[in-house]
């Protein structure tokens, strides 16, 4: 049995029964470029490896991008306006005051990151809470007048810098980037109760 353990920067994987964790990148020089330590821009070769093997180098691909892609969208972020909270600057500039709840959901952030993104927003005088009108348990969240200034100003400016990278990326391939995103997101939501 192979378990592959990511941590920044590294891969290790437990090979044989023992669940010893060794970075098998040492014990077979095939392994190096498939769990990415190869060039930038070059593809693992995946030629002569089992399924599963085939499998662990794609989680470790897939958890280089989503850290390097969290990155780009964090580095493009003007005046704290990270994506979390432009999503949010969006669903309240578009869709006007919602319940925190109604928000996490449609943003797809938990209670706790919402109530993050919500508390750094109100600090930076962009949105404010506001008691619902007939519910007392629920939190009314819209944006101040500074939100709103923001929303008109930085919406578009900033998720274009943000959706800069996939400028490289042929209709074709950005179909099927779309297509195998959409496949693995359902095939997590599938897999969710397992572990």
């Amino acid at each position: 049995m192979i378990t592959v353990v990511i941590v920044p920067n590294e891969i290790v994987v437990s090979t044989g029964s023992s669940g010893t964790l060794v970075d098998v990148r040492q014990q077979d020089p095939r392994l190096a470029d498939d769990f990415g330590a190869g060039s930038c821009g070059e593809s693992p070769d995946l030629a002569g490896l089992d399924d599963a093997q085939v499998r662990h180098v794609l989680v470790g691909q897939t958890a280089r991008f989503t850290t390097s892609f969290l990155r780009w969208m964090e580095g493009r972020a003007c005046d704290g306006l990270n994506f979390a909270r432009i999503s949010l600057l969006q669903a309240l500039h578009f869709g006007g005051p919602a319940i925190m709840r109604d928000l996490g959901t449609q943003l797809g952030a938990t209670p706790r990151n919402m109530t993050a993104i919500v508390d750094a927003m109100e600090l930076a005088g962009l949105v404010v809470r506001r008691p619902h009108p007939t519910d007392r348990r629920a939190t009314m969240i819209e944006l101040s007048e500074a939100g709103e200034r923001a929303a008109t100003l930085a919406i578009g400016p900033q998720l274009d810098a943000i959706s800069e990278i996939f400028a490289g990326l042929t209709p074709i391939e950005r179909e099927h980037f779309s297509a195998v995103m959409t496949k693995l997101m359902q095939a997590m939501k599938d897999r969710e109760q397992r572990c």
